[in-house]
């Protein structure tokens, strides 16, 4: 069922000859009209429900639509590219308009991964691609190596975070054109940024998808997810638009990788799942650069992430390690309302597993949900985890918006930084982490009339009860100052306190990469131990066959006595002897001679 032939795709493509075809499943509709360039063509039913239409002559930048039998103009689920609104017309796209300038990048190796999570629209005051071109010497010079974008497929109105694309092969027009993301990936490999994409198929936005119409087989009725409908992934034109939507992404736009969102949704029961296909695929279709590929994914699974015996990647690089970051949040800030109750027992024992074995839950029962969660992780090497103390979901999924360090003060939160950084996990940050950024990041959505009013009610009542929340009025998502309220302030920089932060994360990148990326290509499972844990207080070590790594963290009222930790200190916040005082962090190196 693997999508190879020109007769499954989806969408406008130029052939080899010059001209345009035109395809679309619609097993909904009789008949299908193409309207290009103001003209009406009537389109060929070619069977199992496609349509399609050859056109002659047609330049880059035409607008289309397709007109269904009632009259009712709808764009292409299939648009590489909209001139303005979901809703309105798509724009032919021609692939070879763009020059390439930087065509000899060959990628960078996984181990050497510091992703660094934005978000177009908010990253800078403009909100475009051309405009966060100007910030890649900044990210490159900091220390940054992957850039990973939040979802660019166009969804309803001009601002959201692209969680509920509807159009998946169309970069969002308020960013910019298809030419513009080109661009910027670039740019960003000329100054030798890998970058990757968030990528969701496991359900679209509740306004401009038209596929129910076009085609209901489209969607499993017996089957939703928490955003809406189930795809229907063993429908064969179903399964071929999902499944290509990733290659298209990656192919067309030169992209490092891929980060698919919420996997737990993706229910297919077909004799290969959809996700293996997809990564057998990439690895298979794409062998000129390093593809790297994570997931999101609560169920707390290995099965997506093995390795082979030297090492490399069959299927997908890492998953993104909420486990880790809701120990963190509960050790710094005390919360335990909503999913942070499974994490409030010694958090500071299940930031230590997390650490040395992957995932917290490793088929223990979640307090929250009563039930078993994940299998165990031990075996898994250390890069196989993607780690933050922070990202757009768990800042901007709160009432307020509050990032970490105006809940839990720039001390605390600069020593779980530093612990961040100097693990062997991937680290991720989110956008202005590295300079301390407090400007909030909110849920911002651009919908009209009852479907706005039922997303601002639906908010507010999600924070009914949630602890610090009670009185509190939730910022209205469709309000444009909760969007401009979002926006990096990047004055923050200049000030003395932007500028401290700045240097601890040149600082702290810079040692990451000297000392911590040569143990990790070698790195395997059962490295880490837990040496000690206390209230406020943990350290664990990591044994590679190039070295032993250790991080002791204190963030309690207490002074600890550091445990005996082998090798040479590498950093330490503050300048420590013998003692952790509250607020500190250690990490200490030995080579694999000085073991």
């Amino acid at each position: 069922m693997e999508s190879k032939s020109l007769s499954k795709r989806w969408g406008a493509e130029y052939l080899e000859d010059g001209a345009v075809l035109f395809r679309v499943w619609a097993t909904g509709q009789q008949t299908v009209t193409l309207r290009l360039a103001g003209q009406d063509l009537p389109m060929q039913s070619t069977g199992d429900g496609w349509f399609e239409r050859r056109v002659e002559g047609v330049k880059p930048g035409t607008e289309y639509n397709y007109v269904l039998a009632d009259g009712l103009v709808v764009p292409d689920p299939a648009s590489r590219a909209q001139k303005a609104d979901v809703n309105g017309p798509s724009q032919v796209y021609n692939p070879e308009n763009y020059r390439w300038q930087h065509t000899n990048w060959k990628g960078r190796p996984w181990e050497e991964t510091v992703v660094y999570e934005l978000h177009i629209g908010t990253f800078t005051e403009e909100g475009t691609f051309q405009a966060a071109i100007g910030k890649l010497p900044y990210l490159a010079e900091l220390g940054i190596t992957q850039i990973e974008l939040m979802p660019l497929s166009q969804f309803a109105g001009n601002r959201g975070w692209g969680y509920d694309g509807v159009l998946l092969y169309a970069p969002h027009s308020a960013y910019g054109t298809p030419d513009d993301v080109k661009a910027f990936v670039d740019a960003a490999h000329g100054f030798g940024l890998s970058v990757v994409l968030d990528i969701v198929l496991n359900h679209f936005g509740p306004e401009g998808n038209y596929l129910p119409l076009l085609s209901p087989a489209f969607f499993d009725k017996a089957r939703s997810t928490p955003w809406g409908a189930g795809i229907a992934y063993d429908v064969e034109a179903a399964r071929h638009y999902i499944a290509d939507a990733p290659l298209y992404w990656l192919k067309e736009f030169k992209l490092d990788g891929l980060r698919f969102d919420a996997i737990d949704q993706i229910e297919d029961n077909s004799e290969k799942h959809l996700l293996n296909e997809i990564a057998e695929r990439i690895r298979r279709e794409i062998t000129d650069r390093p593809v790297h590929l994570t997931t999101e994914d609560c169920r707390n699974i290995i099965s997506l992430h093995p390795r082979q015996e030297d090492g490399s990647v069959p299927l997908f690089s890492g998953e993104w390690n909420d486990d880790f970051h809701n120990a963190v949040h509960v050790f710094a800030t005390g919360e335990t309302h909503a999913y942070y109750q499974d994490f409030a027992d010694a958090p500071e024992k299940m930031i230590a597993r997390a650490l040395t074995e992957g995932f917290v839950y490793q088929g223990e029962v979640s307090p929250q949900s009563g039930e078993t969660r994940g299998v165990d992780s031990r075996g898994q090497p250390p890069v196989a985890f993607v780690d933050f103390i922070q990202n757009h979901d768990q800042v901007g999924n709160r009432a307020l918006g509050e990032r970490l360090i105006t809940l839990a003060g720039a001390e605390r939160t600069q020593v779980l930084y530093a612990a961040l950084l100097l693990s062997p996990h991937i680290p991720l940050l989110f956008m202005g982490e590295e300079y301390g950024e407090t400007q909030p990041f909110l849920f911002f959505t651009d919908f009209h009339g009852d479907l706005a009013t039922a997303v601002r009610e639906g908010r507010a009542k999600e924070f009914e009860g949630h602890s610090g929340y009670e009185g509190t009025d939730v910022p209205d998502p469709n309000a444009l100052s909760t969007f401009t309220a979002s926006k990096l302030n990047w004055a923050a920089q200049d000030t003395p306190e932007g500028k401290a932060w700045l240097a601890l994360s040149r600082n702290l990148l810079s040692l990451r990469q000297q000392h911590i990326v040569p143990l990790l290509a070698t790195a395997s499972g059962h490295s880490g131990k837990i040496v000690q844990t206390a209230p406020g207080f943990f350290a664990v070590s990591w044994t590679f066959p190039k070295g032993t790594l250790s991080l002791a963290v204190n963030i309690s009222t207490e002074i600890h006595t550091a445990p005996d930790l082998p090798g040479e200190t590498l950093f330490a916040l503050p300048n420590l002897g013998h003692e952790l005082p509250p607020n500190s962090v250690l990490v200490r190196l030995a080579s694999g001679d000085a073991q």
